[in-house]
């Protein structure tokens, strides 16, 4: 079973229509409040358009270099979905996330994600050579199924398997004190693998609603913290 249906499906059998990630982004004063089924959603999206538009097959690597957000979670979890290894950088690489502002480095596999508050597209705002991964991942379907079981051995993370990932995740939880019902506050950054394993995997393996916030300063993180009634801080 991928990573994805591991930390999902528990989650949507028990509470779909729940918060699962508000994400806030100070520097644009904007908060998106993302229940478990929309993620899931999200997440179905892009692994249904990576298999359809780039024929990504369990083990192929998928670099994805982007801010803690509300869609890089939908594309990790994606491609975690369809089985694909995430890596940062290198060439090579079936497809290539990254943000509005960066290069084209790999024409026609260089996706850029706008990290619109909204999940507005780039439109004509697109570079030649990328594809603009909101615009198009959106038409995709709702729901995905591996065409075949995604082995536990299958690797994830920058060379660890499905199991080992989901198993660090989970300890991380218990040394980080996040249990189910929790409310996490965090500002950390989605690095890989540690960043993204302790502020994003963490949490979702616990069952607990992550309030993630970038661009954060003290004085709105104590106003988040109150605001969203959080009960572990990981700032």
């Amino acid at each position: 079973m991928s990573l994805t249906e591991h930390l999902l499906r528990p989650l949507l059998k028990s509470s779909a229509a729940r918060p699962l990630i508000t994400h806030y982004d100070d520097e644009a004063g904007s908060r998106i409040e993302l229940s478990v089924a929309t993620v899931a959603n999200w997440a179905a999206k892009t692994a249904n358009w990576l298999v359809e538009e780039f024929d990504v097959e369990p083990g192929d690597e998928v670099s994805v270099e982007l801010p803690a957000h509300w869609q890089t979670a939908g594309v990790l979890l994606g491609a975690w979905w369809c089985g694909a290894q995430v890596v940062t950088g290198g060439g090579g690489v079936a497809v290539a996330f990254v943000g509005p502002e960066a290069a084209v480095e790999q024409a026609g596999r260089t996706a850029m994600v706008a990290l619109d508050p909204l999940g507005r597209g780039l439109g004509s705002r697109c570079p030649e050579g990328a594809v603009d991964y909101l615009t198009e991942a959106r038409l995709s379907g709702d729901e995905f199924a591996p065409v075949l079981p995604i082995p536990d051995d299958t690797p994830a993370l920058l060379g660890s398997p499905v199991g080992e990932v989901l198993g660090r995740a989970r300890e991380r939880a218990t040394a980080l004190g996040i249990g189910a019902g929790d409310r996490v506050l965090s500002a950390r950054p989605w690095t890989l693998p540690d960043g993204v394993v302790d502020a994003l995997l963490a949490p979702l393996a616990a069952g607990a609603h992550l309030v993630q916030v970038t661009n954060a300063t003290a004085d709105k993180l104590a106003a988040h913290r109150e605001e969203e009634r959080t009960t572990v801080d990981l700032t």
